[in-house]
Parts: structure tokens; C-alpha cells; sequence
């Protein structure tokens, strides 16, 4: 419903007490400060372990998302396994374990099993008591080693090939023509079987042509011959 002429204006609220209403957010930089005075404290709390947990690289949801990669909420039960870790023993050295989720590719797999043997190569244990070392502690070579804080990044899922020249075959290949000639064979194959058994030969369409359908008139006189 539009507006028209010099009417009254109907159901206009001028008189609302907007200034009580309004958000602001003076606040900002005193959150700010103290955020990150909490970080510091959390980082000496931690003493030298890494500021974060470790975690799964997986893929996002739905197709929009699906080609990237970002940290998952835990390993699956079958990524400790092929890594060698007790999933009792993971969440005591930093690692995350979600026993609900399932592999459903082996490259996915493999890339988490690759990551956590890649943190356990780089994982220094420090023993409770120094002169009694317990089974899984790191030894007095490793205890003098450099540390970081910093864990393992998400890998990048893409390798990037540098700049080249288009070569003549590629230039010349004909993507579009090649999907839709291959969607046609898959599509006619079992149609092209059964007229193929009735005639004696079976026709394809080739890449760079299209071929036709023998006629009713050659198919009699193809049996005719036999």
C-alpha cells in the first residue's frame, strides 16, 4: 500500500524514547586489553605446551564449501590406530579425539594419519619426576632440543604450478564437446547394445564427429546378407 496526496500519515511512532535505546560499544578497547591479558595469562598457565589442541584437517560442508580445508573437532578412532596412539594417551599429549566421526575417503585418512605422526615426530614429552622417566618420555637429548608453541597449520589442499605457456594440444582440445560426446555414450550405450546385437556392429560417437543411426531399410538389408 503506497502514500498518495496530502493525507495523515497513519501509525507513526515520533514519540518513542530512542535515546535510552541505543547501543554503543565504548567498551571495545577495554575488552580488547583484556582479552588479551587472559592470553598472556592462559600461555603461562601452559607453561611450554602448544597454545592450541591439535586437530583434524577436513573438508567443509556442501558443495559450496567441500573444497576447502579447515580444522575438524577431533581424529576418528581409526586415524589414532594407523598412527600408533592410544586414544587415552592422545588427549594427555594435546590431541583431540571425536570418536563420532567416520572416514569416508582414504585420502582424508591418510592426510590426518600424516599430520599426526608429522606432531608426534616434533612432540617432546617431559617426564613428571626428572630422574624416573616413565615408558613414552622423551629422553635428555630431546629435552635440550628448541621448542615452539606453534602447532601444525592446516596444508594447503591445492598444488600450485607455476605460470606456462598454453601448448597446441590444449589450445585445440575441445572440453565441452568431449563432456557432452561422453555423457551421449554413456547415456545410448544400452541402446546402441541392443541395435548393435540386431546389426552386427556397434556405433559410437567419436570425438571429433557424430555418426548415425542405421536406418530400418539397412538394418533388413544388413539381415538379408546374413
Amino acid at each position: 500500500m503506497g502514500f498518495r496526496h496530502n493525507n495523515v500519515l497513519h501509525a507513526n511512532h515520533f514519540h518513542k524514547d530512542w535515546q535510552r535505546r541505543v547501543r554503543t560499544w565504548f567498551d571495545q578497547p577495554g575488552r580488547k586489553l583484556r582479552r588479551r591479558n587472559a592470553r598472556k595469562v592462559k600461555a603461562a598457565k601452559l607453561g611450554v605446551r602448544p597454545l592450541t589442541l591439535l586437530r583434524p584437517a577436513v573438508r567443509g560442508q556442501t558443495v559450496r564449501y567441500n573444497r576447502k580445508l579447515r580444522e575438524g573437532r577431533g581424529f576418528t578412532l581409526a586415524e589414532l590406530k594407523e598412527a600408533g596412539i592410544n586414544r587415552k594417551e592422545a588427549r594427555g599429549i594435546g590431541i583431540v579425539v571425536d570418536h563420532r566421526r567416520r572416514n569416508l575417503s582414504e585420502e582424508g585418512k591418510q592426510l590426518n594419519v600424516e599430520r599426526l605422526n608429522a606432531y608426534k615426530a616434533r612432540l617432546i614429552v617431559f617426564p613428571k619426576k626428572a630422574g624416573k622417566p616413565k615408558k613414552g618420555d622423551s629422553t635428555s637429548d630431546d629435552l635440550q632440543a628448541e621448542t615452539t608453541r606453534t602447532n601444525l597449520l592446516i596444508p594447503d589442499p591445492y598444488v600450485h604450478e607455476a605460470p606456462r605457456k598454453i601448448t597446441d594440444e590444449e589450445r585445440s582440445f575441445e572440453a565441452y564437446r568431449t563432456l557432452r560426446v561422453s555423457r551421449a555414450n554413456a547415456r545410448y550405450e544400452g541402446i546402441r547394445k541392443v541395435r548393435a546385437a540386431k546389426v552386427g556392429s556397434f556405433f559410437v560417437f567419436p570425438a571429433h564427429k557424430l555418426i548415425p543411426f542405421p536406418t530400418q531399410k539397412e538394418e533388413e538389408e544388413a539381415n538379408k546378407k546374413k
